[in-house]
């Protein structure tokens, strides 16, 4: 039995791991604003609907709110586990670059010039990074395959 691992189409998965980073770096450093019930009349007209049916706006913004989180803290903890299979230099190359909060006025010079000890080169650097990005990809199913 012999097994391949898939051919990815590097330009559109790179693309999606690097959407993945950001919607993990929104989940984790941005706040979750939750929703507060209004208590203010409306004098909007309100058409007869099905009289079997009940609305709780109470519990609807109560279930928003935590479900909401809950899936928040799911998404991050399953891009953190992710990341932690990754071998060292990978994850840190990860953490450092796409995981911290202040990773939009990080540059990829800044990485391979003044993070790694001793520097590594720009290739290196490209070549560990897409390693990354392809575990990474295959871990969470997100890997674009070559249209063959």
């Amino acid at each position: 039995m012999i097994f391949e691992l898939p051919e990815l189409d590097q330009k559109k998965t790179k693309e999606k791991v690097l959407d993945m980073l950001e919607k993990y770096r929104i989940y984790k450093y941005l706040t979750f604003e939750e929703r507060e019930a209004s208590i203010t009349a409306g004098y909007n007209e309100r058409f007869h609907g099905p009289t079997n049916e009940t609305s709780d706006q109470t519990a609807q913004i109560a279930l928003h709110n935590v479900e909401e989180q809950e899936k928040r803290k799911a998404f991050c903890d399953k891009v953190e586990r992710a990341v932690k299979r990754l071998p060292p230099l990978e994850r840190f190359l990860i953490e450092e670059r796409y995981m911290s909060d202040n990773s939009d006025y990080i540059t990829d010079h800044n990485i391979y010039a003044f993070k790694f000890q001793p520097p590594i080169s720009a290739n290196t650097y490209t070549r560990i990074r897409w390693k990354a990005f392809y575990k990474l990809a295959l871990n969470l199913n997100i890997a674009v395959t070559k249209d063959s």
